[in-house]
């Protein structure tokens, strides 16, 4: 009975914590990582995460197929599969702690630069006029509810960003919402940014077990950790899906930013001696 209880709580935790990345735009690992972790140790973090991480997006993908954007998934495959294979292999010869306080870091920066980039700027009385009658005409348009970022990333913009977001994924484990900037300036909200993002991490962490397998970084246990996580996003996903549909633009843009403050923070925290013993 002892040695079933990690797996029942693996499987509630992550039921709960893939329908708040589902809200949130990802995140799950961090509130799966420090259960792992103190269930199984920091070296069974990367491939049990991977294993949930795998079989929770495979589902999303065809939970959210016709959402997926197609071109940019193009972009993104080839740079991301060769940095999953790199990494997954670089976890198997060191591990650097010090990437986690890196990517906590940029998620702070990087939903602050959000939030700032909303604040209005003064505006003539022409301009004020010239802009209500413009949101008269796009009234109708629920994406309208939503502030655009000041520029705006083109599909091939993801190449770069996906390698490193692949590498330091298969060296630490997880780099959390950390291309959540990216997908936000790209202009994807909502169902298409759970998609997209869904067939994105599908990509990584496929090519992720095949390099773990093929370097026997995968044990037993660990394996049947990683499928109860990855089994429990299942009825998670279809209830996140039916919460997402209920929410605005708005609403799930703030929700995104925020859990990337939060989940930075949090990952910061988990980091703090290490963070310390650096400055």
């Amino acid at each position: 009975m002892s040695e079933f209880l990690p797996i029942v709580y693996l499987s509630v935790v992550s039921f709960f914590a893939w329908i708040v990345s589902t809200l949130a735009g990802g995140g799950s690992p961090f509130i799966l990582i420090p259960l792992v972790n103190s269930l199984m140790g920091a070296a069974a973090v990367p491939p049990v995460i991977t294993i949930g991480m795998f079989f929770g997006n495979a589902h999303r993908v065809l939970l959210f197929w016709r959402d997926i954007d197609w071109e940019l998934t193009a972009w993104y495959a080839p740079s991301a599969i060769v940095g999953a294979i790199l990494g997954a292999y670089t976890f198997t010869q060191i591990h650097l702690d010090w990437l986690q306080i890196v990517i906590a870091i940029f998620l702070i920066v990087s939903a602050l630069l959000f939030e700032l980039e909303k604040s209005p700027e003064p505006k003539s009385v022409e301009k004020l006029v010239a802009d209500a009658n413009q949101n008269l005409e796009l009234i109708t348009n629920e994406e309208s509810a939503v502030a655009k970022p000041k520029f705006q990333l083109q599909a091939w913009h993801i190449m770069p960003a996906g390698f490193l977001k692949a590498y330091v994924s298969g060296l630490v484990g997880t780099t959390g919402p950390v291309l959540n900037p990216f997908y936000l300036r790209y202009g994807l909200m909502k169902e298409k940014m759970i998609a997209t993002k869904a067939a994105h991490m599908t990509i990584i962490h496929a090519f992720k077990l095949i390099t773990y397998v093929a370097f026997a970084a995968i044990s037993k246990e660990q394996l049947i950790a990683g499928l109860a996580i990855g089994l429990a996003a299942i009825p998670a996903n279809l209830v996140g899906k039916a919460l997402l549909k209920r929410m605005s633009p708005h609403q799930f843009r703030q929700i995104v930013l925020t859990f990337m403050a939060v989940g930075g923070s949090w990952m910061l925290w988990g980091q703090k001696d290490l963070f310390f013993n650096l400055f």
